[in-house]
């Protein structure tokens, strides 16, 4: 570049700026005058919620919203009954637990491989709650009711939302006997082992970019046009047997074919689904047991579902057990293989189902207990509506966060990435079991210190109000309620104070951890019976995983290598998405209806709210709340999310100090403080090295990415992905 090129640069660049400026300022009047439309929304919105009839459903269809947006709006329309609770809870309804201030120097929590019982409580750990009940120093332990010694100390406030944006409040369970009401069982619904076989179903694996086919019986090439759902169903069946049950798309992504036409991806999706169909195809309306009739929309892992008279087929995502990686069809048939092969010697009767949560579900009910007198064996009791919708609202699932400028530095002098491997397994040992107790403020302080030691151990689910250190300059510890559906953030800010839910297990580490104690105030609590009804499950899914780990690594063809590892984490998706189904959210149905005369749009069926139009055709869905599932299980869900956040921050490893014997530490706050960059779910994102060593258990922590020179700090998903990918790409090539 000259001189005159470079000033006629800034000359285009000067016409860009003028050109620009006015839209912002538009823009900027838009936004204020959508930020204000927004809270009229919302102030009807919980105008119409208290009226006696109101339900969320309806609401939400008038409001264009989902129905958990208006639940967020008022408490008391959501699925669980639970009623809008005030921001600060009495005073007199909290018991303070200041710890380890007294302890030099910190410790962090020390994880044990299963609840303690009762006389099997850490010994420090109780003595620590011993020595601390009686100190009195700012941030000493303190068990004393609040209301018995005076108002709380003032606390900065929240961070306020964005423009349009309104605080979650999360729900509470009403006082007194209303809220007892919530503590049994669901008459006649429990968790027992099926008295029947899966049916298998017949796989064939297509990519559509390159029109390969292959299922048992052979290996074609279509000719799929535009790779419509009309052209793949009349080109794979022209070839393939009617038995073939399950086409899974390997590559080529179909149903994105015109996403740039549509806002959302979703919406593209949804058009694909809905395209039109071979003559005596229609859309599935039932399908034997599982009865899961219709499409499932999702903008990267769709379903489609289709039939001809008594012939079904489901279209699905390869993508919903692993990242093929380019693998062909043929090496991700293989791979299903030797998944299959995997499990069969741990699950006598096991099918692999569609996706791999339907498998880890159906996996986990034939371990239930059935011999005669033994613990459980007439079923695991499923909770209240109430209390699982609580769970629901409460309990958050892995933690997702980018940690950006201001917070870090601009640029970092180096990028690496270190993931706990099968790190649910960890955390499954122990579980609660049966109908939880109630724990309020006034029967955690009446309790010994002995019994509120073991409840912070023992499975649980705390209301609780946090303040952070004044002083504290790492990350956030515990979850708390962000605006918008089912968010979630980390508060760091010393000094805030804030209200939410968490596990026993976070609780323990913001009491525990190995900088600073957190000052934590019991507002109310869920407490299982401790039990171990994923143990069984977990163990054999563990001994797969690790068998076809071993068998990748020395495996001498190239293809049953890559199949091998592509089925471990097929492994993975069954343990972690089977764990997830546990938690029960509520049933949303989608369907589409064909646009009327001139494109009139049909009636939607009550309660549902629209969320895509195409040429023909409309979409919606519709939020049918908690089902009566005896698989539902939300609290073993909320157990093991929980304990798996705590270890992303603390955690004992398999490796040992060669001193004192005892497991080195790993986790965020074993990093320097400014050091961390990002989370999510099971890894971590930091600029400072990492030594821990991997042990190949699993919850260790894996290095698989790794840039030691200067990076610019991603501000942005699409920056932290570049670099993600950038990072595992520079550390494959240092072993090549």
């Amino acid at each position: 570049m000259n001189s005159k090129e470079f000033s006629t640069g800034l000359a285009d660049l000067r016409a860009v700026r003028d050109e620009l400026k006015p839209l912002e300022r538009e823009l900027a009047q838009l936004q204020a005058k959508v930020g204000k439309l927004r809270e009229r929304r919302a102030e009807k919105i919980r105008e119409l919620g208290g009226f006696a009839k109101a339900t969320s459903d309806r609401i939400a269809t008038a409001a264009g919203l989902g129905v958990i947006d208006i639940v967020s709006l008022v408490p008391s329309l959501a699925p669980q009954g639970a009623s809008e609770t005030p921001a600060e809870p009495p005073a007199t309804e909290s018991a303070t637990l200041d710890q380890l201030a007294a302890q030099a120097p910190a410790e962090p929590i020390k994880e044990p491989a299963a609840v303690p019982e009762p006389d099997k409580v850490p010994a420090e750990s109780a003595g620590a709650i011993a020595r601390l009940r009686a100190a009195t120093a700012d941030g000493a332990f303190d068990l004393e009711v609040l209301g018995e010694r005076g108002q709380a100390e003032a606390a900065p406030a929240p961070a306020a939302a964005g423009p349009g944006e309104a605080e979650r409040v999360l729900p509470s369970i009403p006082a007194g006997a209303e809220g007892d009401r919530w503590f049994h069982a669901e008459r006649d619904l429990a968790s027992k082992r099926p008295n029947f076989k899966q049916a298998a179903r017949g796989m064939a694996f297509l990519d559509t970019s390159t029109g390969v086919l292959v299922w048992q019986g052979g290996t074609v090439r279509l000719d799929l046009g535009r790779a419509s759902v009309a052209e793949i169903l009349t080109a794979a069946y022209a070839q393939a047997p009617a038995t073939v049950e399950r086409i899974y798309i390997t590559a080529g992504d179909p149903w994105h074919q015109g996403a740039e036409r549509h806002e959302f991806l979703k919406d593209a999706v949804a058009a694909w689904l809905n395209g039109p169909l071979p003559e005596g195809w229609t859309v599935e309306s039932s399908r034997g047991r599982d009865r899961q009739a219709g499409h499932l929309v999702h903008p990267r892992n769709p379903v489609g579902r289709w039939q001809r008279g008594d012939q079904h087929t489901e279209i699905r995502s390869v993508g919903e057990w692993f990242d093929p990686e380019g693998a062909d069809p043929a090496t991700v048939r293989a791979a299903f293989v030797e998944l299959w092969k995997a499990l069969r010697p741990h699950f006598e009767d096991v099918v692999l189902m569609g996706s791999p949560s339907q498998t880890g579900r159906d996996l986990w009910s034939r371990t239930i207990p059935t011999k005669a007198g033994a613990k459980w064996a007439d079923g695991f009791p499923v909770m209240s509506q109430e209390i699982r919708g609580l769970l629901h609202a409460t309990a958050g699932q892995g933690r997702t966060e980018l940690i950006a400028p201001p917070r870090v530095p601009e640029r970092v002098p180096g990028w690496y990435e270190v993931d706990r491997t099968f790190a649910y397994a960890k955390h499954t040992w122990a579980s609660g079991v049966g109908v939880p107790r109630r724990i309020t403020a006034a029967t955690f302080v009446a309790m010994t210190e002995k019994e509120q030691t073991n409840a912070l151990f023992a499975p649980s689910h705390w209301q609780v109000r946090v303040t952070i250190p004044k002083d504290w300059n790492h990350v956030g510890l515990l979850p708390a309620p962000a605006p918008g559906e089912r968010a979630w953030h980390y508060p760091y800010e010393g000094g805030r104070t804030f209200t939410t839910w968490a596990g026993g297990a976070e609780v323990n580490l913001a009491l525990r951890n190995p900088i600073a104690p957190w000052r934590i105030e019991i507002l109310d609590g869920l407490l299982w019976e401790s039990g171990d009804p994923l143990k069984s499950w977990s163990t054999k899914l563990r001994d797969a995983w690790q068998a076809l780990r071993a068998t990748a690594e020395v495996h001498g063809d190239e293809q049953q290598k890559q199949a091998c590892r592509l089925a471990s984490r097929a492994v993975r998706s069954i343990l972690l998405y089977g764990i997830g189904t546990f938690a029960q959210r509520p049933r949303i149905t989608t369907g589409s209806l064909e646009l009327g005369s001139g494109g009139a749009v049909p009636d939607l069926p009550d309660g549902a709210r629209l969320t895509g139009i195409t040429d023909t055709h409309v979409t919606w869905e519709r939020n049918q709340g908690f089902a009566r599932d005896q698989y539902a299980h939300p609290e073993w869900a909320a157990g093991v999310w929980s304990a798996a956040r705590a270890a992303l921050l603390s955690v004992s490893t398999s490796s040992k100090d060669p001193q004192t014997g005892k497991p080195l530490k790993a986790g965020a706050l074993h990093l320097p403080a400014g050091s961390i960059l990002a989370f999510r779910t099971d890894a971590i994102y930091t600029s400072a090295p990492v030594d821990w060593e991997y042990g190949g258990e699993p919850g260790d922590y894996l290095l698989k990415g790794r840039m030691p020179w200067e990076q610019t700090t991603p501000r942005t998903d699409e920056e932290f992905y570049y670099l993600q990918g950038l990072g595992r790409q520079a550390y494959e090539s240092e072993g090549m």
